[in-house]
């Protein structure tokens, strides 16, 4: 394989190659270190032209092929597997802007683009990029499209598939697709793009994407909630829906669990309350006319009226603001200093979800006990993280993992929910997926993915078993 790796070497430079250990351990493990692959070799092509060469020769060559972006995923869709095969190609060499224009309301960008980086270009063209998750420093535009990413701004703005308008993408057999369009409008024919995105690699490789951008956000308004109780969720949220209407931009909600692991995490956080379930609620604004603190503020009296909050802060400042977004994005890295976890995904229709998230709170404390459950997520759009800390004897525990997942996923597919919301499938809920997922719909799966990958070389292993 030395002959061919020279090849690869040739198309994307001998820099752009990395085949040493040191080098190639940064791409070889997943971000939670839940898996560890041992690659061929890691290529990091500096465009299109080079991503496609790159896969017609392993093509050729029968090289089977991971695609990468920022390598945030929590699904392990990024990761190779141990038998030194497979080729990592990663996308972080990648990483223009193509084009900002705020009358066509669009950005164009490369895939290995950095989330954060696309929306500091939208902002300075006076517009909005509203995708927005906690790893946006370093998730590149590829990867959230690949994975149909979500995040803090769905309830408002939709997931990634709704701000896609446009992908560049390489198929498995080398070809460039170019539906790289602009338009919000065009029935000509089946919407191809739509089949690669949340597809996780295993179709194409998104080399650049046209995203819609929003008029720029000029006002905020931020407060929490303090519940009655996790039944007043559904209330809440469509009491504020009706009062805020299209301001309404996100509705999070976090456990006292939750919010301690993010406070312990960051020693200068602070959150207002100290127990009990909270509901972090932001409205935006591109209208600097409208009083939109006068309307949060009643909007918030009146829920507290109703009886569906007890109590309610508004943040009076930026940085105040800013603080209590901090405790709400920092409560996945406060869970992993807290030690190992077991994540759920979910997401359940809203009105189902307080009694879901109890159902399987009781059902995994008689199950494990000691085990504690981190739950939190973004419940205006039904989309719930439930996630478990066990014990360490139940973490040595054989099949304790697996025995905790049907624990959980059972009670949600009942209840007409997914066992994954915005992650993605990757490679940790392949089997689930089979097991939860109607056949007919794995079978049309399987059939997209021998029509485009024959070979079954793109990704092999995520989110479909491969072929046998």
């Amino acid at each position: 394989m030395s002959e061919g790796l020279d090849q690869i070497a040739a198309i994307v430079g001998a820099h752009a190659l990395l085949t040493e250990p040191a080098d190639v351990a940064p791409y070889a493990s997943d971000w939670r270190g839940k898996l560890h692959g041992t690659p061929l070799a890691v290529a990091r092509p500096a465009s299109t032209g080079q991503v496609a060469a790159v896969v017609r020769f392993c093509g050729e060559h029968g090289i089977a092929i991971v695609p990468q972006g920022g390598n945030t995923g929590l699904a392990g869709g990024a990761t190779p597997d141990g038998s030194g095969t497979q080729l990592i190609l990663s996308l972080d060499r990648m990483t223009a802007i193509r084009a900002v224009d705020p009358v066509d309301n669009v950005i164009v960008a490369d895939a290995g683009c950095i989330l954060a980086t696309a929306q500091a270009a939208a902002e300075e063209a006076g517009r909005l990029l509203p995708l927005s998750f906690a790893a946006e420093g370093s998730a590149r535009i590829g990867g959230a499209i690949a994975t149909n990413a979500g995040g803090l701004n769905v309830l408002r703005y939709g997931n990634a598939r709704a701000l896609v308008l446009g992908l560049e993408v390489v198929l498995p057999d080398g070809q460039v697709l170019d539906l790289l369009g602009r338009l919000r409008k065009d029935n000509a024919g089946y919407d191809l793009k739509q089949l690669f995105i949340g597809s996780e690699g295993t179709l194409g490789i998104v080399t650049a994407a046209s995203l819609r951008l929003f008029p720029r956000i000029v006002q905020r308004q931020t407060a929490v909630l303090r519940l009655p109780s996790l039944e007043a969720v559904p209330g809440l949220h469509q009491r504020l829906d009706a009062d805020l209407g299209e301001f309404l931009s996100s509705f999070e909600l976090i456990s006292s669990h939750a919010h301690r692991l993010a406070v312990a995490h960051l020693p200068k956080a602070s959150w207002p309350f100290d127990d009990g379930w909270a509901v972090l609620v932001e409205a935006g604004s591109g209208n600097a006319r409208i009083d939109l603190g006068d309307l949060l503020e009643t909007a918030l009296g009146a829920a507290i009226e109703a009886g569906l909050a007890e109590d309610a802060v508004i943040a009076q400042s930026a940085a105040q603001r800013q603080g209590l977004w901090l405790v709400r994005e920092s409560i996945t890295e406060g869970e992993r200093a807290s030690g190992p976890s077991v994540k759920h995904d979910v997401s359940v229709p809203l009105s189902r979800l307080p009694a879901v998230i109890a159902a399987c709170e009781e059902a995994v404390h008689a199950r494990f006990p000691g085990a504690r459950v981190n739950a939190f997520g973004h419940v205006g759009d039904g989309n719930i993280h439930f996630n478990v800390i066990p014990t360490p004897e139940q973490l040595a525990q054989a099949g304790f993992e697996a025995d905790l997942n049907h624990l959980v996923h059972d009670r949600i597919v009942a209840e007409g929910g997914s066992i994954t919301a915005e992650h993605g499938v990757g490679r940790l809920r392949v089997d689930e997926l089979v097991q939860y997922k109607a056949a007919p719909a794995i079978a049309l799966m399987a059939q997209l993915k021998h029509l485009l990958d024959p070979a079954g070389r793109m990704n092999p292993g995520a989110v479909l078993r491969p072929a046998r």
